[in-house]
């Protein structure tokens, strides 16, 4: 009877904080795409959560056109971007760019188009779940707009194709800043920049000559320099070597996917795609699972934590906490975990298990 009391007691208290709390702050709308496949029941998941929380976010839903939209020369449409523009926050499920030719992918039309520089993505150890690396705590940021993906490419004859690489000193410097600004307000020991200027001498050379100039500004990181390669060895070998990475877009599409596999996979890994003056899109970096959509099957745990992204950037610190500790929680437990993650857990049941938590009660039986 007392420890039901006490229950009672703690399920008051959260109730009375999280209706204070919701109470002492403005609604923020932020733009949601939710996306394909498993995008809509995992956005859904996400939006239950954020209510429990009492998160003060209202959604402006956002879907792709049906066909190209000639403005944008993508499904992405004008009114999609506008969306973001206007409320300089929003959050992304996954996208599936339709097969064809003649228009640009989804989320290079939202990079591009936006300005959304760097793609940061935190891949830490989450307690009680075990994978074969231990304690990994590292961030990677990766260039969004040029290199590879600029988008330059023709057939010069039949059979050749040409693809033009861009590297521009202006690029190569805001993102070399974000991430060293980024280790200073987190706290953080290291930046090591990843390249491949042994062989792209012009190219590479010039992204780790802006980052030597920007790392002179910031005299207690230390800064370093790994040929992306030799970087991924030392990434499986140990990943504790490193801290805070930067590197051009193609370097980082990469690696960013393989420190997601060092803690269990892009299922558990968040992403915020950052731009000029605060405009910030999250997002869920892994596919749109279609053999498992509406299935109640999917894990909703990467569009979570890059919603508690979003509450972070918003300077929702407080929520963001609440809802990331409610999580690590319950994946520590164990007894809710959906397929991906080994267990047998549904979608609902996930969910429902991380509100039980925020609440201040006990995970239902």
């Amino acid at each position: 009877m007392l420890r039901q009391t006490s229950n009672l007691l703690l399920q008051q208290a959260s109730c009375l904080q999280q209706a204070a709390r919701l109470m002492s702050t403005q609604p923020i709308t932020a733009t949601l795409f939710p996306g394909d496949g498993i995008g809509p029941e995992i956005s859904e998941a996400v939006k239950a959560i954020f209510k429990a929380a009492g998160a003060p976010i209202v959604w402006d839903e956002q879907h792709l056109g049906k066909t190209v939209d000639e403005r944008t020369n993508s499904f992405v449409t004008r009114e999609n971007l506008d969306s973001v523009l206007k409320h300089r926050i929003g959050l992304k499920g996954p996208m599936t760019t339709p097969i064809g030719k003649g228009f640009r992918s989804l989320n290079l039309t939202l990079r591009k188009e936006l300005q959304l520089y760097a793609n940061v993505r935190p891949c830490f150890s989450l307690p009680g779940y075990k994978t074969k690396y231990d304690n990994v705590n590292l961030i990677t940021i990766r260039e969004n707009t040029e290199g590879e993906y600029s988008g330059l490419e023709h057939e010069v004859v039949k059979g050749v194709v040409e693809s033009l690489k861009v590297i521009t000193r202006g690029a190569s410097t805001r993102v070399a800043e974000y991430a060293f600004q980024y280790a200073q307000d987190n706290k953080r020991a290291k930046v090591s920049a990843l390249h491949k200027a042994n062989i792209m001498k012009k190219a590479d050379g010039l992204f780790i000559e802006c980052c030597r100039e920007v790392a002179e500004r910031y005299p207690d990181i230390t800064y370093e320099e790994e040929i992306v390669d030799n970087a991924c060895m030392q990434l499986v070998s140990d990943p504790s070597k490193f801290d805070v990475l930067v590197m051009p877009n193609l370097y980082g599409d990469i690696v960013s996917d393989l420190c997601a596999g060092l803690i269990g996979g892009l299922g558990l890994t968040p992403s915020a795609n950052v731009g000029a003056n605060g405009l910030a899109l999250m997002e869920a970096v892994h596919g749109t699972a279609p053999d498992i959509a509406g299935k109640n099957l999917a894990n909703p745990t990467a569009l979570l934590f890059s919603g508690v992204m979003m509450l972070r950037h918003l300077g929702l610190h407080d929520l963001a906490e609440d809802i990331h500790s409610a999580a690590l929680a319950v994946i520590a437990e164990g007894k809710y975990r959906t397929g991906d993650l080994g267990g047998t857990s549904t979608c609902s049941d996930y969910t429902k298990a991380i509100i039980d938590k925020l609440q201040g009660g006990h995970v239902s039986d």
